[in-house]
């Protein structure tokens, strides 16, 4: 086969994305069905298995192209940044309904009725997407009949302004690999979720993000500014201001804002140096 990035192209020994044809070597290839995500949170793994590694996660209201469906597990790529896993099939539907609107707050709930009261009560976070068809006083009407706080919604292309506030509604969330919501995320979702939330395409995996924006000079951390990435070999934070950075890491186990400097010389101690500064 060629070599292609199996994260971000559907190819294995005995299937391929029919896009890929000529380009790898498959016995058989597929176009792939389009469907959506139906729960709140799927986890998408690396392989077929409940206990594999959770490479990310897909939102309720998602898209993603279906290749193949067996033993319950679904291998898809995602629509909106080309990740390749498998998910739980039940979690996914053929009826794509068209969103209107994104979950705006980092975490709310969808009610049975337009009464807080009511039960149960199902969390769902930030840019999960829900289709609006009316409105019951403080509530919006979804298609599936059920309801969600209509403060807690924005409509699809009223994006937010500023990445980094939306970073630093996530302070202390706990650090989940793979994860990208409130309930747990890692250092690459940390920027991702953020991004997506300001209406801008951001790839999954923090050497991915290594192209976004412009470079800066690594060896100069005196004229960073609020926004700007700071990468080590497989971790990524986001400056909170030009001496803060923000970031998902293993060793506080949440995301936390210490001052750079600390963060530099903690992790230069484990034998990693900064490899990249970037810009956006």
């Amino acid at each position: 086969m060629t070599t292609l990035d199996k994260r971000l192209n559907v190819y294995r020994p005995d299937l391929a994305d029919a896009r890929l044809r000529g380009r790898v070597e498959a016995p058989a290839f597929a176009d792939g069905l389009l469907m959506q995500v139906v729960t709140p949170i799927v986890s998408v793994y690396r392989e077929p298995r409940a206990d594999a590694m959770q490479l990310t996660q897909s939102l309720l209201g998602e898209t993603l192209r279906v290749f193949d469906i067996a033993d319950g597990w679904a291998w898809v790529q995602l629509t909106a940044d080309r990740y390749v896993g498998y998910v739980m099939a039940n979690a996914l539907s053929d009826e794509v309904t068209a969103p209107t609107h994104r979950v705006s707050v980092p975490s709310t709930l969808v009610y049975p009725r337009p009464n807080l009261k009511t039960q149960p009560a199902i969390p769902v976070t930030m840019n999960a997407r829900v289709t609006v068809t009316g409105t019951d006083g403080a509530f919006s009407w979804l298609a599936d009949d059920r309801f969600i706080y209509s403060a807690h919604l924005k409509l699809l292309g009223e994006n937010e302004t500023d990445f980094v506030s939306v970073a630093e509604m996530f302070r202390h969330v706990p650090y989940y690999w793979g994860g990208k919501s409130v309930h747990g995320l890692d250092c690459s979702g940390l920027v991702q979720l953020s991004l997506e939330a300001c209406g801008l395409s951001c790839p999954r995996d923090s050497d991915m993000q290594e192209s976004l924006g412009q470079p800066l000079m690594v060896n100069d951390l005196d004229t960073l500014a609020r926004g700007d990435l700071v990468f080590w070999k497989g971790h990524v934070g986001i400056m909170a201001s030009n001496e803060t950075l923000l970031h998902a890491n293993g060793h506080h186990m949440m995301v936390v804002a210490e001052p750079l400097r600390e963060a530099v010389t903690r992790i230069a101690a484990t034998g990693s140096e900064v490899t990249h500064i970037r810009r956006l």
